[in-house]
């Protein structure tokens, strides 16, 4: 299967809301269904599309798809145990959308360990049903093709949009950027007075990357890190990265966007997605096919390349 697709878990997600107006389940689960549109409901083995936010009951944001800018994909499997989430989720059809609240510790219970430091009694999803492909036993052929379709459908859509979503992504922050024949667009916002990196020389930079929604992905910096719910101990101490222009270790839009600043400078890049992860996206699926990127900057040195030494060449976008 394509990357991008996501397998949701009762461990990975959750949500809160208010009883009023739930339904209930088995094993503590309630459930309050918005939009209930007629069709085959949900069943084991089928693919499906759909946009969710999970919450705790103390109302932070574990998931939410809207920031990636686009659904998750799963199989559907078989639940676990009645009253968990794909149990509520077999209940819904194509373009249905809901909210589930799931009991901790009911699915603890279960054999479901609770997920760590969420506190509370529910993991709350709140959820839209965008695309429901049934499992089709006596033709699996015909099922898989379905599914490919469907991404290819996904692809094109997001390649249509991507440039109209850079120009409101500028348009919106009212950035004056100057733009490259690649198609970078580049936003100083603190001209450095050091020297000015060329292909080959070494660098150390601090970055911080993000997607259009300003969900953050990846941080050299432990404040945005924690500011963005994104710190990992393992990783610290968080330090700036130091790279070899043109070796080919990052995505072409990065290396290219350092060598429009000096050394001290802070710059905001816009990078197509021909620049970066292009129309595979990235393993593990935060970031998806034809998905632009924006990178905060700083250049905090520049080592030159020994004049004896030729650089490396530099690599193609």
């Amino acid at each position: 299967m394509k990357k991008g697709l996501l397998i949701l878990t009762v461990a990975a997600l959750g949500f809160a809301a208010c009883n009023g107006g739930f339904k209930k389940g088995p094993a503590g689960l309630l459930y309050s269904i918005h939009d209930d549109v007629k069709g085959d409901s949900i069943a084991d083995g089928d693919f499906i599309s759909l946009n969710i936010v999970a919450k705790t009951d103390g109302d932070s944001v574990l998931y939410n798809s809207y920031e990636l800018g686009r659904a998750s994909q799963t199989f559907v499997p078989k639940p676990v145990y009645d009253g968990d989430l794909f149990y509520a989720i077999k209940m819904l059809n194509k373009g249905d959308s809901a909210t589930i609240k799931i009991d901790l510790d009911s699915a603890e219970a279960k054999g479901q360990p609770k997920p760590a430091g969420i506190k509370g009694k529910y993991v709350i999803y709140t959820v839209k049903i965008e695309e429901v492909i049934h499992k089709d036993t006596a033709n699996q052929q015909a099922f898989q093709s379905k599914i490919e379709a469907y991404f290819k459908a996904e692809g094109d859509k997001a390649k249509g949009a991507e440039v109209t979503n850079i120009q409101k992504y500028v348009d919106d922050n009212k950035l004056k950027a100057e733009k490259l024949p690649s198609g970078l667009q580049v936003v100083t916002t603190i001209e450095g007075k050091g020297v000015q990196p060329v292909v080959g020389d070494s660098v150390v930079v601090n970055y911080t990357g993000k997607l259009l929604s300003g969900k953050v992905f990846d941080s050299s910096v432990e404040a945005d890190a924690k500011k963005a719910n994104i710190f990992n101990p393992a990783r610290a101490p968080y330090t700036p990265l130091s790279l070899i222009i043109g070796k080919g270790n990052v995505i072409p839009g990065f290396d290219e966007g350092v060598l429009k600043m000096k050394k001290g400078g802070k710059a905001t890049v816009l990078i197509p997605s021909n620049l970066a992860y292009g129309e595979q996206g990235m393993q593990g699926g935060m970031i998806g096919p034809f998905t632009p990127l924006v990178f905060e900057l700083e250049l905090v040195d520049v080592i030159k390349t020994n004049a004896a030494t030729p650089p490396p060449a530099p690599v193609a976008p």
